[in-house]
């Protein structure tokens, strides 16, 4: 198995070894990851200008390659820029959880999609912010999971939540908001600052079939996720008759 790692936490953040170091048992790893943190880039990509990509050292028997672009990018130059086509393509582990709305804004997630939209398998990894070690502990059981129900054939892509501690897995839907956001105005200054809000509590607290309510109850959240934005509901019922 041929397998594609990237992240959103950049190239030298520990998650990504981790997922690295698992994912050898797998097949023949090749990791091209972000050269910076590239956190909430979603599924951004640079279409002007030159980007910087250089081979670096990471671990034996793994090639690895620093892009100063997204992770959308990234998962790009490793199948366009290196010529290669990818049996799975894994993202993390995400030094946070993607969860509810954060999906839309996640640049893990975004490098799954942009997996999906170039013909490849994908699934992206996130724990809580000081939890990826925690986290690494359970791939086996996720992966069993996964090829056991043979989900990659129902859908392409999945996104992962891990707690540090699991009571198990339970497959979950995308949740609603989870942060609540402000602007901080700086004193003196003529711009505002971001900082980011609390945890909304879930507006359907005993779901557990919504992940963010199952991450928290302390279950491991595999969320089956699409490419697509048009609402076909809508589309259906009024789109022209021939």
């Amino acid at each position: 198995m041929k397998i594609l790692i990237t992240n959103d936490d950049g190239i030298e953040n520990i998650g990504i070894r981790l997922l690295a170091s698992w994912a050898k048992k797998l097949g023949e790893v090749t990791v091209v990851a972000p050269k910076v943190e590239q956190s909430a880039k979603s599924h951004a990509i640079i279409l002007t200008g030159e980007i910087e990509i250089k081979e670096v050292p990471f671990m034996d028997g793994v090639k690895a390659y620093s892009v100063d672009s997204t992770p959308a990018d990234c998962v790009r130059y490793g199948v366009l820029g290196l010529k290669q086509k990818y049996d799975l393509v894994l993202s993390g582990i995400n030094r946070g959880v993607n969860v509810g709305v954060d999906v839309v804004y996640s640049g893990t997630c975004g490098a799954i999609f942009e997996a999906a939209r170039l013909g490849m398998r994908g699934i992206a990894f996130s724990a809580f912010f000081e939890g990826q070690a925690a986290a690494a502990k359970y791939f086996d059981e996720v992966y069993e999971y996964i090829t056991k129900n043979n989900l990659l054939d129902e859908t392409p892509i999945y996104n992962v939540n891990i707690p540090e501690t699991s009571k198990g897995i339970r497959m979950t839907y995308q949740g609603s908001e989870y942060y609540s956001d402000a602007f901080v105005p700086v004193k003196d200054k003529e711009y505002m600052y971001y900082q980011d809000g609390e945890i909304i509590p879930d507006i359907c607290p005993d779901d557990l079939d919504r992940d963010t309510v199952a991450i928290h109850q302390g279950y491991i959240t595999v969320t089956p996720l699409m490419t697509t934005r048009t609402d076909m509901r809508v589309f259906e019922k009024y789109k022209t008759q021939d």
